[in-house]
């Protein structure tokens, strides 16, 4: 399986182990990493290599968020960058009281950019699940960093969605 983590991650793949099917032609991602395996597996597809199964975790979706609330967050980055990513961490691990220190990871501002002007195509997931690619969608119903709501009604018609109780972002 390939692993694709999160923007402001690194090595979190293990947070997730009860969720993942380490089969060799599975590829799976946590929030900006889930942007990137759909990328991934969109290319192999395309290629010809086989994808058996796409698991996105609690991906990014902005599709709907406002471009001044996108540049806001660009501003706010940069402005402060520790402060930044301290409330991104807080909101990305709510309500989740375990340490996550070793997951961190310094990002990069063309990250973010890339992060939150990604837009999620129908035709990309159409694309997968006509190749028989399994589609998996896991989302907290905690989740303070997408909307959940939003998440489930884009991915509803192409996936297997698993909205999980009382969890946030990290599906904890």
């Amino acid at each position: 399986m390939r692993f694709f983590s999160g923007f402001g991650f690194r090595g979190e793949k293990a947070l997730f182990k009860e969720y993942l099917d380490f089969d060799m032609y599975n590829l799976a991602g946590f929030s900006y990493g889930a942007q990137k395996a759909l990328q991934e597996a969109v290319k192999d597809v395309k290629e010809g290599k086989r994808v058996q199964k796409l698991q996105l975790l609690s991906p990014a979706f902005f599709n709907t968020l406002p471009k001044r609330i996108k540049l806001k967050e660009l501003e706010n980055f940069v402005k402060n960058k520790k402060l930044y990513m301290d409330f991104f961490y807080k909101k990305a691990a709510y309500p989740y009281r375990g340490d996550i220190t070793p997951f961190k990871a310094e990002p990069e501002l063309s990250a973010l950019k890339e992060l939150l002007f990604f837009i999620w195509r129908d035709e990309d997931l159409r694309l997968l699940k006509d190749a028989g690619v399994e589609i998996e969608v896991y989302q907290g119903d905690f989740d303070k960093i997408v909307n959940p709501k939003e998440v489930e009604e884009f991915f509803a018609p192409f996936a297997s969605l698993y909205m999980i109780k009382g969890v946030g972002h990290l599906l904890r």
